[in-house]
């Protein structure tokens, strides 16, 4: 349903006046991937690593800088923008903050159904019952309808957010950390509408995550990305089970395990995350890297399969 090739999305710095050469923060580094119909891929990493940027790409919320993003054969980046206007039911955003997202003037009745009277997709006369079906299907009720979002909680904010996103009968919505700004006991509740609202539509999911611990209760496949590019896609059980990628075995080691008498082995990376504005020569990650060889520092890996849908980008392999 989704292809994504060879994507960059480049911000330019502005320099001194004395300064002619442009420089670019790289944040999204040619990246490639696939998303089929009814599948949730996952797309986790450090922040600041192009998670988000790459979400916002590929609904052309940014321009891209190149690569192609094709959504049921439609070039996203080629149409015009009424074109673009049309096809945007189809293509919706969860964002990260439910505090920033909503707009503090508008009851929830007008926030869900703004999008579906500006697309035309109902009449005046059943915007009502439709606001109120999706409302209920997110776990709200009538009387939250008038209300404001200064009223409600974090986790009623979210889901209002994702009503707005359902009113639309979308086939692909991008999750942008849906729950990274929620309690931790509110997070599966998300987690599960979220789960139950793929299956009752047959949604797809680009879900954008830093926390592999979530990542691993939704996802079916799971891209790792650092510094703008990704370096490891697999399955999520395969992923889980047999990560190759340094980088990957170390955000795989940070995840907490509930049973205080099981020591786990963590993986400390060294040094700081280079600068996406001047990122090293070769493999990114050999300035972390515990296994770092000369080839690393001189040559960028290319993807290499070991089975199972199981990609990986390392000179290790």
């Amino acid at each position: 349903m989704l292809k994504v090739k060879n994507l960059k999305k480049y911000f330019e710095i502005n320099q001194g006046f004395f300064d002619k050469e442009k420089k670019y923060i790289k944040a999204v580094d040619d990246i490639s991937f696939e998303l089929k119909k009814g599948e949730t891929l996952a797309i986790v990493g450090e922040s600041g690593c192009g998670k988000s940027t790459t979400g916002k790409t590929i609904l052309r919320l940014h321009e891209k800088t190149s690569g192609d993003v094709i959504f049921n054969g439609i070039h996203i980046h080629d149409i015009s923008k009424e074109e673009l206007r049309q096809l945007r039911p189809k293509m919706q955003m969860i964002f990260q903050d439910p505090f920033s997202s909503l707009n503090p003037r508008m009851n929830i009745e007008k926030i869900i159904g703004e999008a579906l009277l500006e697309h035309k997709l109902v009449s005046t006369n059943e915007i009502k019952d439709k606001v109120l079906e999706v409302a209920n299907s997110c776990g709200l009720s009538s009387y939250h309808l008038q209300k404001k979002p200064s009223e409600f909680s974090g986790g009623q904010r979210q889901r209002i957010g994702i009503a707005r996103a359902l009113a639309l009968n979308p086939e692909l919505i991008v999750c942008d950390e849906p729950v990274s700004a929620l309690d931790v006991s509110i997070q599966s509740q998300i987690i599960n509408l979220l789960m139950e609202s793929q299956e009752k539509y047959n949604l797809s999911y680009l879900f954008i995550s830093h926390d592999l611990s979530v990542v691993k209760h939704i996802a079916n496949r799971v891209a790792v990305m650092y510094l703008g590019s990704m370096v490891e896609i697999a399955p999520k059980d395969e992923l889980y089970k047999n990560p190759v990628h340094p980088y990957t075995k170390a955000l795989l080691s940070a995840i907490p395990i509930p049973d205080p008498t099981i020591k786990k082995d963590r993986i400390i990376l060294k040094g700081d995350i280079p600068s996406p504005s001047n990122p090293p020569n070769g493999c990114k990650f050999h300035t972390r890297c515990p296994y770092s060889m000369k080839v690393c520092k001189e040559i960028a890996p290319t993807y290499k399969s070991i089975g199972d849908n199981h990609l990986v980008a390392c000179h290790l392999v």
